[in-house]
């Protein structure tokens, strides 16, 4: 017991997040960018680790935005444009990669600004495993990975 608490205390002091877990669906490293004062929208990233069936990721609940929405980036022409999706696909017995210019969680009309350091629960919905609830880590603003050496990239 000694062993888990200690784990678990140095991950909280290092800013990490611990895993979440719903049956087979495990969720990591989930972290967003710091917003400006006046900033309306921001977008968590994260990694989803499926060690079963196929599963798809259909919403995101969160207390910091009027709104919380699935996105991903398409390019039209030469200009990459963000758009809703109603689902983002996990792979059996794979994983799914939510990243800056790429499939992210969208928070549509923030509540309050996202300040580095930060930390604020979200809650992720999926298809078959059901909801599972998880914790970001707000990093700098221009941050472009996990935590930028806090996390593994």
């Amino acid at each position: 017991m000694k062993k888990i608490i200690a784990a678990t205390t140095a991950a909280l002091l290092l800013g990490l997040t611990a895993p979440a877990f719903a049956g087979d669906i495990t969720v990591e490293n989930a972290w967003a960018r710091a917003s400006a004062k006046m900033a309306r929208a921001g977008a968590a990233f994260l990694t989803i680790k499926n060690g079963g069936e196929a599963d798809k990721l259909i919403g995101a609940k969160a207390d910091v935005s009027k709104k919380t929405e699935l996105h991903t980036h398409i390019k039209d022409g030469d200009v990459m444009k963000m758009r809703q999706v109603e689902s983002i696909a996990v792979p059996a017995n794979g994983m799914a990669m939510l990243q800056p210019g790429g499939d992210h969680v969208m928070f549509m009309g923030l509540t309050k600004q996202l300040n580095e350091g930060d930390m604020f629960p979200l809650t992720l919905v999926f298809e078959k495993a059901g909801e599972v609830k998880t914790h970001v880590k707000v990093g700098a603003a221009g941050a472009m990975g996990a935590m930028e050496g806090h996390m593994k990239h």
